[in-house]
């Protein structure tokens, strides 16, 4: 897909077809990552850290089984 840029503002934009979008699972509310390496612009959704995704894996382990680990610390 061969793409150009279009004029927004002071800015220039990338629009993207909904098809494409959808097939991403992105919308206007999804944060996006944008990178590059000199040669390629990479914009992918952006992902939480292993430390955020660790974070929110342990607060449900200690919601789902608040009353054993209370036994387990007696």
């Amino acid at each position: 897909m061969i793409k150009k840029l279009t004029p927004m503002g002071e800015q220039q934009g990338l629009v993207l077809e909904p098809a494409l979008l959808e097939l991403l699972g992105v919308d206007q509310d999804t944060p996006l990552e944008v990178r590059t390496d000199g040669k390629v612009i990479l914009v992918r959704p952006a992902r939480e850290s292993r430390l955020e995704r660790l974070r929110g894996a342990t607060e449900r382990l200690m919601t789902w089984h608040a009353e054993t680990l209370r036994k387990l610390a007696l």
